[in-house]
């Protein structure tokens, strides 16, 4: 009976590790493919960015298109925006069954909220617009960095990011209770992108926002970014919700989304940012930056920088001499001190008091270009733009140097090694380590990290030391069973408890019989959707890996080791996959030792043809390609408006032959975009944007 014991125990210790093997394997692939997405996505915008930072427009109109291509939440001035999302002329029809919203907000309008979106009822443009005006207004008077005490409440809960899924936000509010003077809440950021209720999520956060400003706090994610948008889904969404007023609502999140907190504070002991920290993070930078200047934090812009680094040196006392000699006097008389006039006599007061008035302003729009203050919001000082204006005496960072410290804290994680260095896997931000960590905490006394910005297998996750703790609140990120998500409650002695939890309707339906083979069946399932998405990238990358197995295959035989299989993957996908211990998984075992690598790509192919019937070798392309290529339309489709018109089409052309020297007259570019518009209704759609591809591809 003993031995039977030791080795039914033995035989269930192995059955286990093999099993949490198999769980992290998938983990890996899940992870490794949304990484790689994201590096795309930035190298598509810096493409982008180039092109515009070495294009030159011939005229006003092709400069106001590429700027709204990119800049289009800078477009417009305080009252331009104000008329353009004008939610007072709008009507709603009595046959509107849904909630109704008047301001100020109480308690019960956020409870109508919450029981519509149960029922999926959809509020009307109109509260919408009005909920992000209201929204922006007092996002605009709070500071850079939140401030939070554990004194006005019991308890501070921390909740990470949401992305879209409604059904987590129910479940934290029903497991921890609604917002309220008692019960406060710091979300930290990426409310939005890759699930399907991202506008339902904002209009809930923004309600108890309105209601309870002093309980509710909200950091910004690298996802509350409009370049992010138009790739995960959200900017699709508010289009699908909002056909007639998507637009308008779109043009209010962006400015919504920039003028969000960077970080919260708790008790001044606990630092709360979305992403994490670098070597150069600097708090008292971060506070005086002018936050609402970073539309999109994935361009930095480059074209103002030499002036402000011709005024930064002569606001150091540097000759102008010694800046950049070029452009130094172009530079200066953009933004010339002015000289006041001669002074009036006291004795007429009234002439004297204008005069103080007029050299006032001067001096205050002198010093509103010195700090780069944003022209569209020059018609009110806020909080921030004033912590700027009275700090002129101190240090002044360049545009570079501001930018890269929002670009950290949103989009850089820990490693176990010492150190800081650039987060190759995301394609943004840094890398740091336990010295970095312990460095930022000492210099500002603080006792500990929350951030968000990655996915975890329980919900949350310490590192350095339980000195950083990573809170991610989505669970079933990747699939049905593939992490549970958490919050974290934080009292006065600032000890974390954690909640788990996940919001999955069949796992709460299960039997306790179930219960104990559901976990076995949903490795099983999530394991499979992991595999099907790591084949779809294989298959998409069909050309490069041949080339790669024919460097192996010297004699042209058609075979490869499975060693120098695994080598090859790893050298065309640059996953950083275990493919040695996948291999099982992916490829069929052979006696010799060898695998038939065209056999084994062709299975692959027939693989996806079976769920698409398009040729293969352009089927490949447009799985490699067509994320980038739905950015790209969504990009040029400046409107959001589902289609490409003509004048759009027209001007991205221009751009592009810039780059790539292609001699092209205004003519042949309205012949072009008429030979892609095969409807012929005056507009290009993503089916024909596609098309159009496929036709190159077939006749290359």
């Amino acid at each position: 009976a003993f031995k039977a014991a030791v080795l039914i125990q033995r035989w269930y210790r192995r059955y286990v590790a093999r099993l949490e093997m198999r769980r992290r394997c998938t983990w890996r692939i899940f992870q490794s493919i949304e990484y790689a997405c994201e590096q795309d996505q930035i190298k598509l915008h810096n493409f982008f960015s180039y092109l515009m930072d070495h294009f030159t427009p011939s005229s006003s109109k092709e400069r106001d298109f590429i700027s709204r291509m990119f800049l289009s939440g800078e477009s417009f001035k305080e009252a331009e925006l104000e008329k353009y999302c004008d939610y007072e002329s709008m009507e709603v029809p009595d046959s509107y069954t849904g909630p109704r919203l008047s301001f100020p907000l109480l308690p019960d309008h956020a409870t109508a909220l919450l029981e519509a979106f149960k029922q999926k009822q959809q509020l009307h443009a109109r509260y919408v617009l009005n909920l992000l005006h209201e929204t922006r207004k007092h996002l605009k008077q709070l500071p850079n960095i939140s401030h939070v005490s554990t004194c006005y409440s019991e308890e501070v809960t921390v909740c990470g990011d949401l992305h879209g899924q409604l059904d987590d936000l129910f479940l934290i509010f029903y497991k921890n209770g609604l917002p309220s003077p008692s019960k406060s809440y710091v979300f930290n950021g990426d409310f939005v992108d890759r699930g399907k209720q991202s506008l339902e999520i904002l209009i809930v956060l923004f309600t108890f926002l309105l209601i309870y400003p002093k309980e509710v706090h909200l950091n910004r994610g690298n996802h509350e970014d409009h370049m992010v948008n138009l790739r995960y889904g959200f900017a699709k969404e508010v289009m699908q919700k909002y056909k007639v007023h998507g637009k308008k609502i779109l043009k209010m999140i962006q400015n919504v989304f920039c003028w969000l907190p960077l970080a919260t504070l708790i008790d001044q002991k606990v630092l709360i940012i979305h992403g994490g920290i670098s070597d150069t993070t600097d708090l008292d930078m971060l506070e005086k930056i002018q936050r609402n200047k970073f539309i999109s934090v994935l361009r930095g812009k480059k074209r103002k920088e030499s002036n402000r680094n011709v005024e930064i040196k002569e606001i150091n006392g540097e000759s102008k001499v010694e800046a950049d000699p070029a452009g130094s006097e172009a530079a200066l008389s953009l933004c010339p001190q002015p000289r006041p006039a001669q002074a009036p006599s006291m004795a007429n007061r009234l002439e004297f008091s204008r005069w103080v008035r007029q050299t006032v302003q001067e001096q205050i729009e002198w010093c509103r270009r010195l700090v780069d203050i944003s022209e569209s919001e020059d018609e009110e000082l806020t909080y921030s733009s004033v912590v700027s204006l009275t700090d002129l005496d101190g240090p002044c960072w360049t545009r570079q140097e501001e930018w890269k410290q929002i670009l950290d804290i949103l989009w850089s994680d820990p490693m176990p090694q010492e150190g800081c260095r650039a987060n190759t896997v995301r394609g943004g931000g840094c890398y740091f380590g336990p010295d970095v960590t312990k460095m930022i905490l000492e210099k500002h006394k603080l006792q500990f990290l929350i951030r968000s910005h990655e996915c975890k297998q329980d919900g949350y996750e310490f590192c350095h030391s339980r000195k950083v703790l990573t809170i991610f609140s989505a669970s079933n990120y990747y699939e049905i069973g593939s992490n549970r998500g958490a919050y974290v409650k934080l009292g006065p002695d600032l000890v974390p408890h954690f909640v788990q939890y996940q919001a999955n309707k069949t796992a709460h339906t299960l039997t306790m019989t179930q219960r104990q083979v559901f976990p076995v069946a949903l490795i099983s399932r999530v394991e499979e959707s992991a595999f099907r998405a790591l084949r779809e990238k294989l298959f998409a990358h069909t050309s490069a890996l041949i080339s790669a197995f024919k460097a192996y295959d010297k004699d042209n035989t058609g075979r490869i080791t499975l060693s120098n299989w695994a080598t090859a993957v790893e050298s065309v996908l640059h996953l950083g996959l275990p493919w040695r211990m996948l291999r099982p998984q992916l490829v069929r075992s052979t006696a010799d030792g060898t695998l038939e690598y065209k056999c084994w790509l062709d299975d692959l192919a027939m693989e996806q043809r079976s769920q698409e019937h398009i040729q293969s070798s352009l089927l490949e392309v447009i799985y490699r390609n067509r994320s980038n290529l739905e950015t790209i339309f969504r990009i040029i489709d400046r409107d959001h408006s589902g289609l490409i018109s003509f004048e759009e089409f027209h001007q991205t052309w221009k751009l592009f032959s810039s780059h790539m020297n292609i001699e092209l007259t205004d003519d042949g570019i309205n012949d072009l975009v008429r030979s892609i518009d095969f409807n012929k209704d005056g507009n290009i759609d993503f089916n024909e944007f596609l098309e159009a591809f496929r036709l190159v591809k077939q006749s290359q």
